[in-house]
């Protein structure tokens, strides 16, 4: 009896060791899953509560809760979540009062980063209207595109955004669009300005009847993305899909006592996801102008930030900024976001500190995703049985140049063996559905695969290539089709071609991105044919780029050819393109390349490509 003791008692001893040895992520896993399960079921309990449960109401529940606790800072100013309850409403009676609004229409937000965003989404949901987040980027018709694909009544903007505006504005009004300056006083005639009306206005509780139509399925937001098909895309989030994004940070083990540093555009959605995520646990964000690598830490020491939001460019420039004795004196102890380099992960936590890392996958109208709650670097996401069952994922043999994915012989596609890199799809159902983007069948379509396993199942295209490792970590591996990405953002290689083929010596554009040593994507580079007779003018074509694409939009490097090549389908060759890249030794054809110091394309040189590579020229 004593030596069968003395086992039982060695067995306990050796059974965490083993473990760890055997199954080292057992204890993260079950963790997770418990999390997982317990957040996920409360979201679904709001999801069918009738009537309709949204942020709207967990955002008065807090306001309930923690009125005078600060939700907001903003540079100097503090915002509570009493404040901004207040202003929302003052939002949400002039707009539908004065600016004579309808339950279920759509305003277009046309803002830098500023706090009246999250006032105007709160007022908004009061009275079931639909805000569109529009880049404040585009111009001329991307602009006019975005507006009029999510059908906005509305266009709410600022005096910094007097050019663009009044560039468009006679075809909004054609259009039956008005316009409205967040200003005392308007410059621009027949745009009338809102701030004193707003102020004046007043912040009593809106009722709950100015919004009794509104179901989990009305869309809360229209989030533009880009995509193969072009121009950008209004992606439909529902109330059901904004709740299901706000779970974010209880996933990943955020808290009400926590201060987020979100130095995100607001028009993006992992900024509102964060905003939302903030919400729902009680939290306080800090919100930036804009990004600045400068004061980066700085502004995390100033506001005590104890989690910051990132996409991986940002973290690059993080960790690309010169190095200070004072960069492990910070409070933050988690980073949530997606898109960080295996090298710039391990940067980062060598250079700041031990930062747990929540890296993450997820499509902006994507219906599900992916949380690396282990920390194992470079991984966007694990899975095991478990994880697959409530997760319906498959990643399936895709065909890069044909741009499609491969089928058996019965018409089916083909998963990928572990190790392999495959499309990644996912199941649409309807805990997972996919709503889609507005106004447009077609694009929402051409998102959807039916018969992918079987006879009448659907699932949604994320248009990305993923890998699954023998432990069941997951890695992004690279995008697919037309669009790339580049300091962050998707760029639509079909608008990008649209805007360079209006110069009128450009006879034909096939824009692509290549891959740069020691950045995050792929930068633009475009093959051009010239029309005859007609010499390329590097002058004309970098002024015409930036008054009608955004930066990041910008093709850096100009490949000038006789004739580009095209497919037996007719559809342009891109794969030779990208894999000979920009370097001036491989390419006979005459190549230039974007110098913002002479504002001109300039003739690229082996010195050039260079300094390029050996990372001392800053693109």
């Amino acid at each position: 009896m004593g030596s069968l003791l003395t086992v039982v008692v060695g067995l306990l001893i050796l059974m965490p060791l083993l473990g760890n040895i055997f199954f080292p992520y057992l204890w993260l896993d079950l963790s997770f899953l418990f999390t997982m399960l317990c957040v996920g079921y409360r979201s679904q309990k709001r999801i069918r509560s009738n009537p309709p449960f949204t942020i709207l109401d967990i955002f008065l529940e807090k306001v309930q809760k923690q009125p005078e606790k600060p939700l907001i800072l903003f540079e100097e100013e503090v915002y509570s979540y009493r404040d901004i309850d207040n202003w929302s409403s003052k939002v949400a009676r002039v707009l539908q009062s004065h600016v004579g609004l309808k339950e279920g229409e759509t305003v277009a937000v046309f803002l830098k980063n500023v706090p009246a965003y999250l006032w105007i989404w709160m007022g908004l949901e009061k009275i079931g209207c639909t805000m569109a987040c529009v880049n404040y980027n585009i111009r001329s018709k991307s602009l006019l595109h975005v507006i009029s694909s999510c059908e906005a009544k509305v266009l709410l903007t600022t005096p910094d955004f007097q050019s663009a505006i009044e560039d468009v504005l006679p075809t909004l009004n054609n259009k039956g669009v008005r316009v409205f300056y967040l200003s005392d006083d308007s410059p621009t005639e027949g745009v009338e300005a809102l701030r004193e009306q707003i102020k004046s206005s007043s912040a009593e509780p809106v009722p709950a009847s100015f919004r009794a139509n509104v179901t989990s399925k009305s869309a809360s937001l229209y989030i533009f993305t880009s995509g193969t098909t072009g121009l950008p895309k209004a992606a439909i989030i529902t109330h059901r899909k904004a709740l299901s994004a706000a779970i974010l940070f209880s996933l990943c083990e955020a808290h009400s006592n926590d201060i987020v540093y979100i130095p995100l555009p607001l028009y993006h959605a992992a900024a509102l996801t964060g905003i939302a995520s903030c919400i729902d646990i009680g939290a306080t964000c800090v919100l930036t102008p804009k990004f600045s690598v400068t004061k980066y830490w700085d502004d995390c020491r100033k506001y005590r930030a104890t989690v910051v939001q990132y996409v991986g460019e940002i973290m690059r420039y993080v960790c690309n900024a010169p190095k200070k004795d004072n960069d492990r004196d910070h409070s933050v102890r988690l980073a949530i976001g997606n898109g960080m380099r295996m090298e710039v992960w391990k940067e980062f936590l060598d250079r700041f500190g031990p930062i747990h890392i929540y890296e993450m996958y997820g499509a902006t109208e994507g219906n599900a995703g992916f949380v690396n709650y282990t920390g194992k670097v470079g991984a966007v996401g694990r899975t095991n049985f478990l994880i697959k069952k409530l997760i319906k994922f498959e990643f399936i043999q895709y065909d890069v140049e044909k741009d499609e994915p491969v089928r058996d012989k019965k018409g089916y596609c083909i998963p990928v063996a572990i190790g392999e890199t495959g499309l990644m799809v996912t199941k649409i159902t309807e805990n997972a559905p996919f709503e889609g983007y507005a106004g447009d069948v077609q694009k929402t379509e051409k998102k959807m695969l039916r018969d992918v396993l079987k006879k009448g199942d659907c699932y949604f295209n994320s248009g990305d290539l993923l890998m699954q490792d023998h432990e069941g970590f997951i890695y992004f591996q690279d995008r697919v089709g037309d669009t790339f990405r580049w300091k962050g953002e998707n760029v639509a290689t079909t608008e990008v071609e649209a805007t360079l083929v209006e110069v009128d010596f450009i006879q034909e554009v096939n824009v692509y991105g290549v891959p740069v040593s020691g950045h995050e994507g792929k930068i633009g580079m475009a093959a051009v044919r010239l029309k005859e007779g007609h010499p390329f003018d590097g002058k004309k074509l970098y002024l015409h780029s930036k008054d009608y694409l955004p930066n990041y939009a910008i093709p850096q490097f100009i490949r000038v050819q006789d004739s580009l090549e095209i497919t037996e389908t007719f559809k342009q060759r891109k794969g030779q393109l990208v894999k000979e890249g920009f370097d001036p030794i491989i390419i006979n054809d005459p190549l230039y390349f974007l110098d913002d110091s002479e504002r001109c394309y300039v003739p690229m040189t082996q010195e050039i490509f260079s300094s390029i590579t050996e990372k001392k020229l800053k693109l």
